[in-house]
């Protein structure tokens, strides 16, 4: 067989508009086609690999962008946290080679989806890999009636809820005093955000480990308040929410970790 008749191997680089991202991917693009890789002009799914420079903001909006796809990606950090990213600019290098040699593995990472029903019966749903946050578009406090699996738990009342999974429960889920799990646990993690726990109102005041079967109802006291539900960062505004119903989607995201990745010292790392 020779070079025309074999198949093409299809990359794709996503990044950001900063300077050290532009120019990592500039060299990234010459490294990649000097080794026999056709690096696309834009996203398919005829990609066998989705590479993201940037930090954990441009990776995530390359999943929202691209819809989810089975594609597998890997990221090259030039951020700052960079906790989904894997490799650093100057192992450029070693990352190619490493791919050609097929030393690495591909970790699924859990989604999770929010399915919103209006007062007038439209429905809208909304898939992220980190969290689903519900909180008033008005910077005021809510009032929801939360139920786990079709059975009533509490009125909520505070600046709202967070609905992470474990992928996203070292995100904005770490910032509220939420726990941190290990990616390979197929669950979600509802957190509350300044709840209210007086005489008038009781709401949890920590978070809950929910299994992967479990989906998570969402009445709002009230029909006519404004609510903003976002999906990792992306937010949508309603007036008319009469139910919100949360659980982990079906999908999964994957990511390409390489001999020696451990996540426990990953977390030690970045927080510690």
């Amino acid at each position: 067989m020779n070079s025309s008749q074999m198949k093409k191997r299809i990359v794709y680089i996503h990044t950001n508009d900063t300077e050290v991202s532009i120019k990592t991917k500039n060299l990234l693009k010459v490294k990649l086609e000097k080794s026999g890789f056709t690096v696309a002009d834009d996203f398919s799914d005829s990609a066998e690999l989705a590479i993201c420079v940037g930090g954990d903001g441009a990776f995530l909006g390359a999943v929202h962008k691209f819809g989810f796809p089975h594609v597998p990606f890997i990221g090259i950090n030039t951020g700052h946290l960079g906790f989904f990213q894997e490799i650093h600019p100057e192992q450029l290098d070693e990352f190619i080679f490493n791919y050609k040699q097929n030393k690495y593995t591909l970790q699924p990472l859990s989604t999770v989806k929010a399915c919103v029903v209006t007062e007038s019966g439209e429905t809208k749903e909304y898939r992220a890999l980190n969290e689903v946050l519900i909180k008033s578009a008005q910077c005021r406090s809510i009032h929801l009636n939360i139920s786990i699996g079709g059975s009533f738990i509490e009125r909520f009342s505070g600046d709202g809820i967070l609905v992470a999974t474990s992928a996203g429960s070292t995100g904005y889920n770490y910032s509220l005093g939420g726990s941190i799990v290990d990616p390979r646990l197929k669950l979600l993690q509802v957190t509350p955000i300044a709840p209210m726990n007086t005489t008038a109102y009781r709401s949890f005041t920590s978070s809950i480990l929910l299994p992967s079967d479990m989906e998570i109802g969402i009445i709002p006291e009230f029909v006519m308040q404004e609510l903003c539900i976002a999906v990792d960062g992306i937010e949508y505004k309603y007036d008319d929410v009469k139910e919100i119903n949360i659980s982990l989607a079906g999908t999964a995201v994957n990511l390409l970790r390489f001999e020696g990745y451990d996540f426990w010292n990953k977390v030690k790392t970045k927080f510690l």
